[in-house]
């Protein structure tokens, strides 16, 4: 990891993803997660603040950047529920098999490398009758709008530590074992398009 992806990267990735429209988001389905949750990607805690601590007993926070845990620590210290931070990358979870009730992923299948064998990991550590909650961005149902995205994405991935514009986020999903119960999409607001299309909701496994 070079010195831009390990120290510039997070403060980037900080300020984009805390950017109001994407924060109305996270609080559209954080709290929704219960019990024991393991978020994929937790970066630098920015959902947080939208748990709801009457549901939850504890976060397990996954995540490969030492920047990002120093200040996702800074956020753990104002929540009500015990906050562990794992430093390994999304593909790998070390967790027992149906150990946890619900995974959050917001805004990390993007950037994982291989996020079908990520979201069998997933699969694999959710208890049964456990749910997957998820918030994306992704492919555009436009075909103008995924030809830009398209175009863009050599680049984007470049300079946002591996972000992909144009995955198609359901598909991903359901091809690794999942069935998703609840999906919802829209352009966000005040956002290019290229890179606002999301999909959020539940799924559980197959």
């Amino acid at each position: 990891m070079g010195l831009y992806e390990k120290y510039v990267v997070p403060h980037i990735i900080n300020c984009a993803c805390g950017s109001k429209p994407i924060r109305y988001q996270r609080k559209k389905v954080v709290p929704l997660c219960e019990g024991t949750v393991l978020e994929i990607g937790i970066g630098t805690g920015l959902n947080l603040p939208y748990y709801d601590a009457s549901k939850v007993n504890r976060v397990i926070g996954l995540d490969p950047s030492e920047a990002s845990w120093k200040l996702a620590g800074e956020r753990a210290k104002d929540v009500a529920f015990p906050v562990e931070f794992v430093g390994l990358p999304g593909e790998q979870i070390p967790l027992a098999d149906q150990s946890v009730d619900t995974v959050l992923v917001t805004f990390s299948l993007c950037t994982i490398p291989d996020p079908m064998q990520a979201l069998a990991g997933m699969r694999r550590v959710l208890k049964p009758g456990g749910k997957l909650v998820f918030c994306e961005h992704g492919a555009a149902p436009d075909a103008d709008v995924q030809a830009w995205q398209n175009r863009i994405n050599p680049v984007w991935k470049v300079l946002f530590g591996g972000c992909n514009l144009n995955r198609k986020m359901p598909a991903i999903i359901e091809g690794s074992g999942f069935k998703i119960a609840d999906l919802q999409t829209m352009y966000l607001p005040s956002t290019p398009r290229f890179a606002g299309f999301n999909y959020w909701g539940v799924a559980q496994a197959a």
